[in-house]
């Protein structure tokens, strides 16, 4: 394996104005500390320090900005961001890098304010608060930014002529924010205005809250995430005028909420959700592949070598009739096609013929007696008996109208800001209600033998922006202490089970920043599986996240009805596979497409899933238009993979595709998966003219292998 040479530092550099340069691989960014307001005072992306010309540094210029903070806190309708005081710097080394803390006091208020910056040697850091209430009274927080201020200013001789201001730079982002809409990435031309790009709070659930910023002038690019599951926002402000001055480029990654949005209580330390940042020099795949060596290094830190959680799961839920004797059947169709775990969806709790009411049996956590008259534990021990593990759907965070704490504690069920009690949401900011969920969860893990737990999501945005007197006497939002609530609970279940996989669900990809991913092994991130748009989904979340952490579905959830069988295997060949079934019980199963699933099964499991913890993706399409092409390649260059998807309306054609994931000086054998057939190139000639792939028709695809010879 190629030896990777990881540099992480964190520098005090103590004169009248203090500066602090936080260095990650080639990143560099730095902060100062002047008139009492810690400034962001620039980047850079080839790994200098800012004052590597001792006497020219090329920090910021402060007249440039107007709000230069590094963060902004609004605490009792006052911003805290100026008037601080330097208190201390500490680094200490950590298992990832180097963790750094600057404590600043606030002349203003009573507080403490700590600046935690982790560094890991990949280009993007992550960043987070603490807010330290020293008074013995409670403070409302009504203002929160992690991490803001200047980008960069680009000084009028050094930009490109040939460019209008309008066209310097660019912002992607994912467009939709709805359900089975996620992960349609597009780039925007940034407007000479404020762009603001909302989650969960002004907009649905389902964009996952990252943004890029490329510079089109100096070729580098901004990426970043906020790791939180309530309300966030992105905003850049782009000061430029044609002609006439320097561009000033300015941004702020927020948590967003009614306010109060928290109020922290007398000596209480209010510890922020994280965001994580970078910056490269280099194209879009440099940026995601340096986002996804963070994320495996700081967020999701469970050892890559650990294969149980790789597991091909297979699964079946309302749809079927759920009996015992179906199950089993398909039990031994998914152990036949391949599959190694098997996972009961929703509808367990309810009577047999009721599956599809499984809402309003939400709840109860008790499978159902008639239709499991020995136990759900029967078909447990029927899977362990065939080598299979096995998994369970629970969606513990909402109540159906049948179940008891629906009846009996309609105070676990919070109010929107009308007045209104919401539907089905339990409010984790109730230490009861959240206790009986934990100990709910856990008791289903021991009792029903799991081996994983699908934890699934299905509430409304709107439902967890309620108004709430936690004890203050103020009423405050309950988003921020409720995730809080919810993501300590997870994080808690998974360390005491440490042999069970969590697998993360949210009605598809409603839940699945990295705040939430931190207490799960991998996620699903849509309900759509249909093509063309699953495709499209497959190609932008998995730039959100690293491919071996995102589920997608072959086969159930309509995907049989549009598009070629390839098509819909090969959608999942590149993530974590997940597979349903191919033909009901009692029918014979068309030998052709077991074959075919067979085959494609064991592609992915001897030349796909072992490199695929720990590999390099290319996204030839960010924006997918005819054509979905997406490579994955190993860190050695030994082995790649491509998918080629023709999407809808392309009809029969011919793409050539140049794959980005092989080394000019090896020989490589090729293998296309439709002909299954092969032959034998240099990297040199697959780098500089590629191979042409033959399509037939909309809706299908190509699958090719290229491992060194």
């Amino acid at each position: 394996m190629t030896e990777i040479n990881y540099f992480a530092d964190a520098l005090y550099q103590s004169d009248e104005t203090p500066v602090f340069c936080y260095r990650s691989g080639n990143m560099t960014y730095e902060e100062i500390l002047t008139g009492g307001v810690l400034m962001a005072s620039g980047w850079n992306g080839a790994g200098y320090p800012l004052n590597v010309l001792t006497n020219c540094p090329t920090r910021l210029d402060k007249r440039d900005f107007t709000e230069t903070s590094a963060f902004n806190i609004e605490l009792d309708g006052q911003s805290v961001d100026y008037a601080l005081e330097f208190e201390d710097f500490i680094t200490e080394k950590t298992e990832s890098g180097v963790k750094s803390t600057l404590i600043l006091n606030s002349k203003i208020k009573p507080v403490r304010i700590k600046v935690h910056t982790l560094l890991d040697g990949t280009q993007m850091f992550t960043r987070y608060l603490e807010i330290e209430n020293l008074s013995d009274k409670p403070m409302n927080l009504s203002r929160l930014s992690l991490l803001s201020g200047g980008m960069e200013t680009m000084e009028r001789e050094k930009r490109n002529s040939k460019m209008t201001v309008d066209e310097y730079y660019s912002i992607g982002y994912f467009d939709d924010d709805r359900w089975a809409r996620e992960g349609e990435f597009r780039w925007h031309p940034l407007r000479r205005e404020t762009t603001s790009v909302d989650t969960r709070f002004n907009r649905d659930r389902f964009r996952h809250p990252l943004f890029f910023i490329r510079n089109n002038v100096m070729g580098k690019i901004w990426f970043a995430q906020i790791g939180w599951s309530g309300g966030c926002r992105f905003s850049v402000d782009y000061n430029a005028h044609e002609g006439k001055s320097d561009t000033n480029l300015s941004f702020k990654a927020e948590i967003t909420a009614h306010n109060p949005m928290y109020i922290i209580r007398a000596g209480e330390s209010f510890v922020t959700p994280e965001v994580h940042m970078g910056l490269t020099c280099g194209d879009f795949d440099d940026a995601v592949n340096q986002m996804h060596s963070h994320i495996r290094k700081s967020v999701l830190n469970d050892s890559l070598i650990d294969t149980k959680y790789d597991l091909i799961g297979c699964g079946m839920g309302a749809e079927h009739d759920m009996s015992v004797e179906t199950s089993k059947k398909y039990i031994d169709q998914f152990k036949a096609i391949g599959g190694e775990l098997f996972i009961i969806d929703a509808g367990w709790e309810c009577p047999p013929h009721r599956e599809m009411e499984w809402g309003d049996f939400n709840g109860i956590n008790i499978p159902d007696s008639d239709r499991y008259p020995n136990g759900i534990t029967e078909i447990a021990d029927y899977c362990h008996e065939k080598g299979m593990k096995f998994g369970l759907w629970v969606d513990i965070e909402s109540l159906g109208r049948l179940c008891d704490p629906y009846k009996n504690k309609p105070e676990w069920r919070a109010c929107n800001i009308y007045g209104e009690q919401t539907e089905r949401f339990i409010d984790f900011t109730n230490p009861e209600a959240a206790e009986w969920a934990e100990n709910e969860l856990a008791r289903l893990i021991e009792e029903c033998k799991m081996d994983l737990l699908r934890v699934d999501y299905n509430t409304s945005y709107r439902d967890y922006f309620n108004m709430k007197d936690r004890g203050t006497g103020v009423n405050e939002c309950l988003s921020v202490a409720h995730f809080n609530a919810v993501n300590n609970m997870y994080m808690r279940l998974k360390k005491r089970f440490p042999h069970v996989i969590f697998e993360n669900c949210a009605g598809g990809g409603g839940r699945c920043d990295l705040g939430i991913m931190k207490a799960f092994h991998h996620t699903w991130v849509s309900d759509n599986q249909c093509a063309p748009r699953s495709a499209v989904i497959t190609n932008g979340m998995t730039m959100a996240l690293p491919p071996e952490r995102v589920d997608r579905l072959f086969a159930g959830m309509g995907c049989h009805q549009f598009g070629s069988l390839d098509f819909q295997m090969r959608n999942t060949m590149l993530t974590h596979m997940s597979l349903n079934v191919i033909a009901p019980v009692n029918v014979r199963i068309n030998t052709q497409q077991m074959e075919f699933v067979q085959h494609s099964v064991e592609l992915y499991k001897s030349f796909i899933r072992p490199i695929l913890s720990n590999s390099k993706i290319y996204h030839h399409t960010p924006e997918c238009e005819d054509m979905c092409v997406i490579e994955i390649a190993s860190p050695e260059k030994d082995k790649s993979v491509v998918c080629v998807f023709a999407l809808n309306g392309t009809g029969e054609t011919e793409i050539c595709i140049k794959p980005k994931g092989v080394d000019a000086s090896k020989q490589y054998k090729v293998t296309l998966d439709n002909d299954r057939c092969s032959f034998v190139i240099s990297g040199r000639e697959l780098k500089m003219n590629g191979i042409n792939i033959y399509i037939p028709s909309s809706l299908s695809s190509e699958l090719v292998l290229i491992e060194e010879q």
